[in-house]
Formats: C-alpha cells, sequence, structure tokens
C-alpha cells in the first residue's frame, strides 16, 4: 500500500457500519493489559496483509512500547500498518509516537490534532475519538476500553501499585468486518483531514477564493453523510450472537445510549453496569429507576479511587435519586476504575469505550461491542462479582432533597449543558 492513499478510495472508507446482530462469531473477554496486550502483539506478529489499530492514547512505557515494536515488525515483513490516535488524549505523548513511527513505514495519523494555538477554538475540537479498536487482516479484532498505556500507569497520577480495572474483547468471525471498516473510517477521516487542511492553507497562501476551502470542507462531510445508510439485514440466529455498535456525529448519533436504554427497559431480573464515569441522561435514569421499581436487581459499580473530582461529585449528585428507587451503588477502591461493561439477565453483554456520560454519549466517537450469549455473559458477570466483592457499597438511608442537593445537581446540570452547546450539541439530555 503506497504512503499516499488515493483521495476517491479515501472517500469510500469514511463511513462506519450500521449495527447489525450476526452470528457465528467467536467474543472472548480480556481483562485488562496484562491479557489484552501478548494477544494483539501475538496477532500483529501473525498479521500477513494488514493492521489498522485506532486508540485514544498511545503512551511511551514498556507496555506501549511492546506493542509499537510489534507494529514495526510488520511493516518490516511487508504488512501494511495503519494507526490513528486522538489529539488531546495523546497530546502529552505525541511528540514521541512520531518518532517511534517515524521511519518505520507506520502510516500514522492524528485524529483532530491540536498542535496549535488556534486549535483549541474550534468546537469541533471537543468531539474526540474515544475508541480503542485494533484488527488484523480483517480476521481478528479487538476492542474495548483499554489504551495503549500500562494498567498501573495513571497519565494524572503515575504509578500505582493495583492495574486499573478495565476490560476488552478478542474478536473473531464476522463482525471482524465492521470492526474493520470502523478503524479504517477513523484513520481516513484523520488523513483527509490533514490533507485537505494542507489544501486549504496553501489555498489561503496563493489568495484563491475561499468557496473552493469551503468546497473541500463540505466534500468531506457529504462522503461521511450519504454512507452507511442501508437497512441492517435480519438477525441471524446462528451462536455467537454480537453486534459492534459506533457512536458517531454523522448518523449513528445515539447507537449505544439507545441500546443500553432498550437493554434495561426489557430487563426482567438483573441489570450490573460497571463505569467510571456516569451523568446519564433523562431516559437512561428513568430506564433504571423504572426496572429497580419492577423488582429488577440494578447494580452500578463506579469509582471509588477517584482520578478527575468534578466527574466523581456529578455522579454522586445521583446517588439519592437513584437508591430512592432500589438502585444499589457500589464503589470500586482498590484501584482506578476505567471499565465500560454491562450484563443484563444473564444474556445481554456489552464491552467497549463508550461512558455513560454527556461526552461518550453525545460527543465523542465510541465503540462497543454487545453479545448476546449466555456463555459470554456468565464470564462478564464473574469478573463484575469479583469487583463488587473488594467495592463498598453506598449505605444508609438516600437524603431527602435539601437545598445543597438541587444546588449541587443544579450547577453540574448548568456546566454539562454549557459544555454541550458550546460543541454544538442541542436538545434534551
Amino acid at each position: 500500500m503506497p504512503t499516499t492513499l488515493d483521495i476517491a478510495r479515501l472517500r469510500g472508507w469514511v463511513s462506519v457500519p450500521v449495527p447489525r446482530f450476526v452470528g457465528g462469531n467467536r467474543v472472548e473477554l480480556l481483562q485488562g493489559g496484562d491479557e489484552l496486550f501478548p494477544r494483539m502483539v501475538q496477532a500483529i506478529d501473525a498479521a500477513q496483509h494488514e493492521v489498522w489499530l485506532a486508540t485514544y492514547i498511545f503512551h511511551d512505557d514498556a507496555a506501549a512500547l511492546r506493542v509499537a515494536d510489534a507494529l514495526k515488525r510488520a511493516v518490516a515483513r511487508g504488512v501494511a500498518v495503519q494507526v490513528v490516535v486522538d489529539g488531546f488524549g495523546c497530546i502529552a505523548t505525541l511528540p514521541v509516537v512520531r518518532r517511534l513511527f517515524a521511519a518505520s513505514g507506520v502510516q500514522l495519523e492524528v485524529f483532530r490534532p491540536l498542535d496549535r494555538w488556534y486549535a483549541w477554538l474550534q468546537p469541533g475540537q471537543l468531539r474526540r475519538m474515544h475508541q480503542k479498536l485494533c484488527v488484523c487482516d480483517e480476521r481478528l479484532a479487538f476492542v474495548g476500553g483499554i489504551n495503549i498505556i500500562d494498567d498501573r500507569h495513571d497519565m494524572n497520577h503515575g504509578w500505582t501499585d493495583a492495574p486499573r480495572l478495565d476490560f476488552a474483547v478478542a474478536l473473531q468471525g464476522p463482525l471482524a468486518a465492521s470492526v474493520h471498516a470502523t478503524a479504517r473510517a477513523m484513520w481516513a477521516r484523520a488523513h483527509l483531514w490533514r490533507s485537505w487542511r494542507e489544501e486549504v492553507q496553501g489555498l489561503a497562501r496563493s489568495r484563491r477564493p475561499v468557496r473552493r476551502a469551503l468546497a473541500l470542507v463540505r466534500e468531506l462531510r457529504g462522503a461521511a453523510a450519504t454512507a452507511g445508510t442501508a437497512a441492517p439485514p435480519a438477525r441471524a440466529v446462528v451462536p455467537m450472537l454480537a453486534a459492534f455498535l459506533v457512536r458517531d456525529n454523522v448518523r449513528q448519533r445515539r447507537t449505544i445510549e439507545r441500546s443500553y436504554v432498550q437493554a434495561i427497559r426489557r430487563a426482567q431480573h438483573s441489570v450490573d453496569l460497571a463505569v467510571p464515569y456516569f451523568y446519564p441522561g433523562h431516559s437512561f435514569r428513568r430506564a433504571l429507576r423504572q426496572a429497580a421499581t419492577r423488582g429488577v436487581q440494578v447494580r452500578l459499580l463506579l469509582q471509588g479511587k477517584i482520578d478527575y473530582r468534578i466527574a466523581a461529585l456529578a455522579a454522586r449528585t445521583l446517588y439519592d435519586e437513584l437508591r430512592s428507587h432500589g438502585v444499589r451503588i457500589y464503589e470500586y477502591t482498590p484501584a482506578f476504575l476505567h471499565a465500560k461493561v454491562a450484563v443484563v439477565d444473564g444474556l445481554w453483554a456489552t464491552v467497549g469505550s463508550s461512558n455513560i456520560d454527556p461526552l461518550s454519549l453525545l460527543l465523542n466517537l465510541e465503540g462497543n461491542v454487545v453479545v448476546e450469549d449466555t456463555g459470554f455473559a456468565a464470564s462478564l458477570a464473574a469478573r463484575f462479582e469479583q469487583a463488587c466483592a473488594v467495592s463498598r457499597e453506598v449505605t444508609g438511608a438516600p437524603q431527602r432533597a435539601g437545598w445543597r442537593r438541587w444546588l449541587n445537581r443544579g450547577l453540574i446540570a448548568w456546566v454539562a449543558t454549557v459544555y454541550l452547546r458550546v460543541a454544538g450539541v442541542t436538545g434534551r439530555y
């Protein structure tokens, strides 16, 4: 594959697939980078044709360097390797990552880079690529919430003794093609935006008409908007039944949120959800309250060891509301919590990158795998139980709504609303 790809080819790559359940998959749960990275390196070393990797963070610690070395080895034996990282997630390590891949043949792109001061002033910069995807030969894919960074390394708090709690899946089967298309789309969008930004800057320097520059931007947006509109096929009946869901800013804006809400509304016995950043909208909270009210055991596993105080405050303003309807809340204290997983009725399960907050549900580009399989759900449920066993449950009678509680909730809601409006999101959350 040449270094500079044909623009017409790239235009056909910018779409992400519509969600559809397909059978015949093998989905394996992996906990933390200690389980994920060796499997990923093994898959990259076995790749014969191509590797696509999309990640929010690509660090420069030993765990990340082992993945980087595998990518460079793949290029050395003739495999096409494309990597896309997020400009904000990698803002601290991007110079090192660029040097890592500079002369290796790895085709590195940066999604919405922040390399110029005025880039911070663009509202679109609030919409980040938060996915964590890796696909080898369109045959084996990895999806989850694990960045390319050691589990014991936190970018804000340094090194810790215990690894953070996080999950991913190894996926083989027809669904790997959907993950492949999405990882390719993220790389292509970053590549096209960079190419067209360079052309726009060239137009500005040459004093050519501005309307040509605007046409270049509309061209990319139009290519994404017209793609991926085919109706999903009928659901297959062959196990393992799974779907790959993408939250995109073109047509699939609330796909992941709706999937969660629908599963919770259908729940008859149990809803177990683990997520570090929890500030759901009205429909999501209503689904949780109604499930608990009708006798479903609803348990939330949230952060006990705090990394961002504003995020923890936002979640805790909702505790009394949810607990007053019977929702049980646990705070995970052994280490940082980074898992984004859920199990409903021992059948429906999801693992991915999406938090349950406005950033993930309305702004960021996210990717989750949903599996309908009792064996997989049981495996994830067992890990959830282990985490709850070492967590502390929030107990005591929920406090009645006082002025302090409403003040805190009002402040958090106002901050979230302002943030979303600046990012261009309208409507009720």
